[in-house]
């Protein structure tokens, strides 16, 4: 058995075959029930709308059974632990877990103790892969490639693992990634990820003629401590505004994993104007995903 774990394990090849699968399923009315008689369970240890709501349409577009288990009114709330949990579920024959924790590691704990599929749907600061499969999906859509284009990632990298999933989803394709962040928010390190990142604290600097901007929510609920001094005054430092947005080419586009803080990382008038594109990664989320459980259940990934 294998499972989806992270973008920095999982070969170009394999990537490739996910994301013109979804390519495909995107286009496809009646997609073919492969996962018909399964059971997957969404395991959501955090609060989540886009991953988990489009998790559970690509499972039941492909004839799955989906538990959309609320953890809150679970065994979980009694102290029952995530192997539990799972080994719990396993025995009344869920055939995967889509695992969203705020521990990093969470979900390859899981796997190495289940016979069935795992695919991480975030956990910790670690990686959020299918996040990256669809962001690449869109550039595609809207690039028609990945190598060779320079993407701009700002915002709150450290706690991010949408940044480290697209770092390394990128460099596998031969794009230059601009990384900015404030100070107080830029993990040490990150050029070890390959030559292809380059780190700035001052987000003009990343912006400057870039194929693609993907902005980052500033994670509140993961920040113990003041690292920048108030929501607007971060706005008016790092936000994304029209003039800033005008250092990119003239035909880059905006991305942003949501939710979207309106007037902290990204301005209403970027966000809703020419070069949106964040609603398309929304859609592309469903035919990623569906293509990552079709390819998990049909051609184990490794």
């Amino acid at each position: 058995m294998s499972h989806l774990l992270d973008i920095a394990s999982l070969e170009k090849d394999v990537i490739s075959s996910i994301l013109e699968r979804s390519r495909v399923l995107r286009g496809d009315k009646n997609p073919p029930k492969v996962l018909s008689g399964k059971i997957v369970a969404n395991l959501f240890f955090e609060t989540s709308t886009r991953t988990r709501s489009s998790f559970t349409v690509a499972g039941e577009n492909l004839g799955a059974r989906v538990l959309a288990l609320d953890l809150q009114t679970s065994s979980v709330s009694k102290g029952e632990t995530l192997l539990d949990t799972v080994k719990a579920l396993e025995a009344m024959g869920v055939s995967a877990f889509v695992i969203r924790h705020s521990e990093s590691g969470a979900p390859h704990f899981a796997a190495k103790r289940t016979s069935a599929f795992v695919i991480n749907a975030g956990d910790g600061r670690h990686e959020h892969p299918t996040q990256a499969l669809l962001d690449a999906r869109t550039i595609l859509d809207k690039k028609g490639r990945l190598e060779g284009l320079t993407v701009a990632i700002a915002g709150d990298v450290s706690h991010s693992r949408v940044a480290r999933s697209n770092i390394h989803l990128l460099g596998k394709f031969g794009a230059k990634v601009n990384v900015a962040a404030p100070l107080t928010l830029m993990p040490r390190g990150l050029e070890s990820f390959g030559p292809h990142v380059h780190c700035f604290h001052r987000v003009e600097e990343a912006l400057e003629d870039a194929d693609v901007v993907m902005m980052l929510r500033v994670q509140t609920e993961r920040i113990e401590e003041a690292l920048f001094p108030s929501r607007p005054d971060y706005h008016r430092a790092f936000g994304l505004t029209k003039a800033r947005f005008a250092l990119a080419k003239p035909d880059a586009i905006v991305m942003h994993p949501g939710p979207i803080n309106r007037g902290v990382e990204i301005a209403n008038e970027v966000a809703d104007g020419p070069g949106n594109v964040i609603l398309d990664e929304v859609a592309n989320g469903v035919f990623v995903r569906m293509a990552v459980l079709e390819h998990l259940f049909s051609e184990p990934l490794a």
